[in-house]
Order: structure tokens, then C-alpha cells, then sequence
């Protein structure tokens, strides 16, 4: 502004704010599809703006009136407005529990009465709700069934309107685009004002100014200002000739394609019959839990139609706020739990079970490497990021893996002491407890007794708010044990980053982790690289090895950490392959059934969630996920009422932070001196 140069317009009303956590200068504004990149000069700069921004688009939310020159509601309008009143149902049945909750603890009988009453209303409210959202859902099915063809009235257009309610606008100078329409009341910016004056012109009740129908920049055609993968595009509109273009590396312009069906309208009996033929309580005996969880076709949540409760949510929070207690809709949960995800870890044990078999100290250690960097990509089920279940206190998730034989053939005998007693010494054996609920932290242990290695880990997320995304703090460590050469390698966890929460989610990785072997001295720097503010790269990684007392890598590696990486030896000219994470097997982890599972265990324990959420019945996953977490509660009150501490059965704490497995197999078994490191 100082050159007397304008870059663009950006509309507030609607907007989302979004900062990088990796980053400490830059914000983002969302709105209109698009999504605007800015730099402050500093933290303490973007915290002013990001403040005062979030602060204005708060106070103009309100002043929104309607128009009646609004493009009118399609059938899909419809068919997202149902699917957001049955997430805000499943809102408001939370709170209604938790009010039933706060009765039964008052003492004060007048505020009890009081209470009760509303408590009265609230329930008739949501019977009318649920009647009223089965009526729209007939209504629907039987004017446009699922198989039929939607034909628009004559005369009304499905495409996007340049008629706009309620902006926040700064009309530019050195562009002139078509007329729109704009609410009175609506505060403009002063420039806006200025040139709106030579241009205005008087309807009844509406005041006409020429200004851009859509946020623009001046760098609008340039690739590195604007990321087509982060359009919340829907398929019944028109995209904007301007602004919801990508470029291919040819140039070439492509448009996006359009949605698929929304998930509410799939025939879900037809997708999996091998699994159950009927939801009918008296025919549960049909249900094969056990074939749910090895499903792993997880359907794509389209954020869009439920647009209005991720905002409403959104309001309620703040960028930087910790996100422990917010409650968070049912549907866009993975169907498993974080300590069965934590297995994934071993998704390539013939890649973790052979560090042994190494002679050397160094292959040793870059073998451990190979295995952390390959143990990351099996862990997402999907490309449409998704929460997996908070795990309750005291859970317990166990599995084991057949491996490749060693020299010695197969064992049959069993590990009696072992994490997974019914497995045998030839197998990787896993378990995983849920040892603290506040803050949560789960400890989690594999070994193979025959090749005499283990794993303990522990870790304690925290989440922080990000405005478009939101980050997941692991912070803990984890342990490789190597009983023949009495080493150890402690590894450190990277950051979760759950991206574009208000479109299509994805994951990635970012920040800084390190191997270090104590015994060796060998040790390696990894970082895992966020994308980019400009360009479209993702999931890149980077790593160095050194060796004992070196100052200089004698291994460099780079690549994606779900895809190919390379590397580059310092005594060798040309990069080689270091390991193509899609181009090995995933070897499938062994669960006992569920029906021989204790009532503690994972699947066992998210059995009706799981169930709920593959057959897209959120009702009934809504309220099966609100028992187990009200039992927890109420097993913590009663602890809190007789003075007791929770006792862990499988870790144990060390110190202030560690968790360790109480019988790991070090304790077990005897060090090999004569390898020792």
C-alpha cells in the first residue's frame, strides 16, 4: 500500500484464518474458494493481524439479512441442510445428557426444578427435531429417489450467482468487473466508499456498487499463489473462470471435478454384504464385528454438507487453542482406535525384525532408520484424514505379525510371559494400554522373542487449533532394544498436521525427530517438511546419518515419507534407492476375535461405534461412543469419591515421564555379552 499498489480484494464475511505452526510470519485468509497467503514481519506482527481479523469477521457475522435476489435452493441444498441437522441433533443429544448429568448432582431444589423443566423442553424439542428430519428425508426420497433424475425448474440457473449478501468488500481501482448487489448496513472499506461514490446509484432498500463478484489477487494466474487442491468445490456449482482454475505442469488449465455422490445417498447393504444382511437388534447374531475392522474401504467424508457444524465449531474456538475438551462430531471419526493405530508402526516387521542380523554397528543404525521412516505411511486408511477413537483408560489393544522364518526354522513354542501369551517366539508380538485419560497418554510394546529385539514406547498428544487445520503434538519417545548387541536407539515422534478441515481433510507430517544409539554413538537428524506456503509439494522428508563423533552425514536421504526415497552416500557419486514405502508388502496384523477378547480390549470396546459409522447410522455410533465415555466418567468419579488412584496392568511410570512395559523382554531374557557393543 505504501508503492500505491493494490494486490487485490479479500472478503471477510465467511472467511476462516489460518496460520502455519511451522512457520511464524505467515497467515492465511480462506473465503470464496480460494485461499490468500500474507507475511507479517513477524510473530508478534501476525498476532495482531489474525487477532484484529478474527475480531471483525466476529462482529460483522451477525449483520448478515436476507436477499431476495438469492439464487433459489437445489435438491442438494436440501440434502446438505438434512445432514446438518442430523449432525446438530447429535450436538444437541450431548447436551442434553450432560444437563441430565448437572440435575442429578444438585442439592439446590429450586435450581433442580428449574433445570428439569428446561431438561422437559429439550427433549420434546428433540422429538420434534427427529420427526422433522424424517419427514424431510421421505419428502426427498419420494419427490427425487435415489435412482431418479433431479430435473431443475425452467428458468432457474444452478450456477453460482454474482449477487452477494452481506460482504465485507475493497473494491480495487485498476479492475472493473460486473455489478452486485450489496446489503445496506454492511460496513465497506474506505476506498470502496470513495469510488463508490462516483458510481453509486439508488434501488429501493438496495444499494448497487460496481465491485469484483469474488475475492481476487493480482498474481490470480500464478500456480505458486493459490492451491487448487484446497477448493471447497461442490459439483451443482460453476466455477469461476478466474478463480477456481489449476494448472497442470504443462500449462494446460484443468477444471475440478465434480464431487461424488454424497455418502447419505449410498445403498451401504449393497457395498458389504459378506458382512451382515440387517440392522435388526434381533438379528445381531448376523453382525461379523471382526470383518468391520479388517474392512478397510474407509468412505470419504464430504466436508461440505456438513459445512454449517464445522463452523459452528470453529466459532467456539480461538487460533492456538488446545483442543482436548471440544467435542467433535461423530462422522468424521476413523473406524479404530489410536492404540490399534499405533501398530501400524510394525506395518513391515521383516524391516524392524532383521536389524539384528546385522553385523556392523552402522547397518545397524541405518537399518533403524529404514524401518522408522517406512512405519509411517500404513497408518493412513484413507486419503480423507480422520480422527481414530480416543482411547478410554485402562483400554488395551494386542496383535502379533508372522514374519519371514529365521535360519532356525519355525518355533511353535509359545511366549507364556510374553505381551501376547497364545503367540510364538517366531512372531512379532504387540500390545498397546491406554495409561493415562488427563493428559492421554498411551504406552505401547512389541518384541520377537527369537530375534531378540523389542520396542517401548510412550506418547502424549496434544492438540492445538490452527484455523484451517489442526495440529497433534506427539510428544514422547520410543526405544529399540537390541539384547544381542545390548544397544538401544531412542527415536522421537513428529507432529500430526490435519489440513483443510473445512473441505476435503488431509494428513501430513512436519517437524524434527531424531535416532540416537548411546551405546554406538551413531545417531541421525530427520525433518519431516510441512508443504510449502507457495508450491504443492508434500509429505517430503529429509534425513542424516552420522557416525560416532562426526561432524559431516555419512548417509543423506530426502524423498516422500509415503511414497520413494533416495540416497546419497558420501563415498559415492550417485543417489540410490533407500526404499519405496508402495512398492513393499504390508504385512496384515493377527487379532484375536472378538469374541474371545476381554472386555477391555479395543475392537471389543468400539464394537457398536465401528459398526454405526460403516453403515452410516451416526444415530446409533453417536450414542454407543457417548456410553463408553460416560461409564469412563462415571468410574472416574467414583475413584475421585473413595480417595483411589488408577492402577495400570500393563505399564508401569518411570521417573516423571517414561512408561515402560512391566515385563519386557530384556528382563526376561539374558544380554549377550560377547556381542555387546
Amino acid at each position: 500500500m505504501m508503492r500505491g499498489v493494490r494486490r487485490g480484494c479479500v472478503r471477510l464475511k465467511g472467511a476462516i484464518i489460518g496460520i502455519d505452526d511451522e512457520d511464524d510470519s505467515t497467515f492465511t485468509i480462506t473465503v470464496d474458494h480460494k485461499t490468500f497467503h500474507f507475511q507479517a514481519r513477524d510473530a508478534e506482527e501476525r498476532h495482531k493481524w489474525v487477532q484484529a481479523l478474527e475480531d471483525t469477521i466476529i462482529r460483522h457475522a451477525s449483520r448478515t439479512k436476507w436477499d431476495s435476489f438469492h439464487v433459489s435452493p437445489t435438491i442438494k441444498d436440501l440434502d446438505n441442510k438434512v445432514s446438518e441437522a442430523d449432525a446438530y441433533l447429535q450436538l444437541m443429544i450431548e447436551q442434553t445428557k450432560q444437563l441430565e448429568e448437572r440435575i442429578i448432582s444438585f442439592t439446590d431444589l429450586d435450581e433442580k426444578t428449574k433445570c428439569e423443566t428446561i431438561l422437559e423442553h429439550a427433549n420434546v424439542m428433540l422429538d420434534n427435531i427427529k420427526h422433522s428430519i424424517v419427514l424431510l428425508q421421505i419428502a426427498k426420497n419420494t419427490a427425487h429417489p435415489i435412482n431418479g433424475i433431479y430435473h431443475p425448474i425452467p428458468g432457474k440457473s444452478n450456477s453460482v450467482s454474482s449477487i452477494h449478501d452481506g460482504m465485507f468488500i475493497l473494491y480495487p481501482l485498476d479492475v472493473v468487473p460486473g455489478e452486485a448487489v450489496i446489503q445496506q448496513g454492511i460496513e465497506l472499506g474506505s476506498e470502496c466508499m470513495e469510488d463508490g461514490r462516483r458510481k453509486i446509484r439508488t434501488i429501493p432498500s438496495v444499494t448497487a456498487l460496481v465491485v469484483p463478484e469474488m475475492s481476487y489477487s493480482s498474481s490470480e494466474g500464478e500456480d505458486d499463489f493459490f492451491d487448487a487442491n484446497d477448493i471447497p468445490f461442490a459439483g451443482s456449482q460453476l466455477p469461476s473462470p478466474t478463480s477456481l482454475r489449476s494448472f497442470d505442469n504443462e500449462g494446460q488449465t484443468q477444471l475440478p471435478a465434480p464431487k461424488s455422490i454424497p455418502p447419505t445417498v449410498v445403498n451401504v447393504t449393497n457395498r458389504v454384504p459378506s458382512v451382515r444382511k440387517s440392522r435388526n437388534p434381533g438379528n445381531q447374531d448376523e453382525l461379523d464385528y471382526d470383518a468391520l475392522y479388517e474392512d478397510d474401504d474407509e468412505p470419504d467424508v464430504e466436508m461440505e454438507s456438513h459445512g454449517s457444524v464445522i463452523r459452528h465449531l470453529l466459532s467456539q474456538v480461538k487460533i492456538g487453542m488446545d483442543l482436548t475438551k471440544v467435542v467433535l462430531p461423530t462422522f468424521i471419526l476413523e473406524r479404530r482406535s489410536l492404540l490399534e493405530m499405533y501398530a501400524d508402526y510394525f506395518a513391515h516387521p521383516d524391516l524392524f525384525t532383521c536389524i539384528p542380523d546385522l553385523k556392523d554397528p552402522r547397518d545397524r543404525m541405518v537399518q533403524v532408520v529404514k524401518w522408522y521412516l517406512s512405519s509411517y505411511h500404513a497408518g493412513r486408511k484413507s486419503s480423507v484424514a480422520k480422527k481414530p477413537y480416543n482411547p478410554i483408560l485402562g483400554e488395551v489393544f494386542r496383535c502379533h505379525w508372522d514374519v519371514s522364518e529365521d535360519e532356525n526354522g519355525p518355533s511353535e513354542e509359545t511366549v507364556p510371559d510374553g505381551p501376547v501369551p497364545w503367540c510364538k517366539k517366531s512372531q512379532l508380538t504387540f500390545v498397546a494400554e491406554q495409561v493415562s485419560h488427563h493428559p492421554p497418554i498411551s504406552a505401547f510394546y512389541a518384541e520377537h522373542v527369537n530375534k531378540r529385539i523389542s520396542f517401548n514406547a510412550h506418547v502424549y498428544t496434544k492438540s492445538k487449533f490452527l484455523g484451517l487445520s489442526v495440529c497433534v503434538y506427539n510428544i514422547g519417545q520410543g526405544v529399540v532394544s537390541v539384547l544381542d548387541y545390548n544397544e538401544e536407539y531412542i527415536v522421537t515422534f513428529p507432529n500430526g498436521y490435519g489440513r483443510s478441515i473445512l473441505t476435503t481433510p488431509w494428513i501430513e507430517l512436519g517437524g524434527s525427530v531424531t535416532i540416537s544409539s548411546p551405546q554406538t554413538g551413531y545417531h541421525c537428524d530427520i525433518e519431516f517438511i510441512t508443504k510449502p506456503f507457495y508450491g504443492n509439494k508434500k509429505h517430503k522428508v529429509t534425513a542424516e546419518v552420522y557416525g560416532p563423533d562426526e561432524k559431516k552425514s555419512f548417509l543423506s536421504i530426502s524423498g516422500e515419507w509415503n511414497g520413494l526415497m533416495e540416497a546419497k552416500w558420501a563415498d559415492k557419486t550417485e543417489p540410490e534407492l533407500f526404499i519405496d514405502v508402495n512398492a513393499i508388502e504390508i504385512i496384515k496384523k493377527q487379532v484375536r476375535p472378538i469374541s474371545q477378547q476381554e472386555e477391555n480390549e479395543s475392537r471389543k470396546l468400539w464394537k457398536e461405534v465401528t459398526a454405526g459409522l460403516k453403515f452410516n447410522e451416526i444415530d446409533k455410533a453417536t450414542n454407543a461412543k457417548q456410553s463408553l465415555e460416560q461409564k469412563q466418567r462415571d468410574e472416574a468419579k467414583e475413584r475421585k469419591d473413595s480417595v483411589k488412584e488408577w492402577q495400570t496392568r500393563l505399564f508401569k511410570k518411570v521417573g516423571d515421564e517414561q512408561w515402560l512395559y512391566t515385563r519386557q523382554l530384556k528382563q526376561r531374557l539374558p544380554m549377550n555379552s560377547t556381542n555387546a557393543t
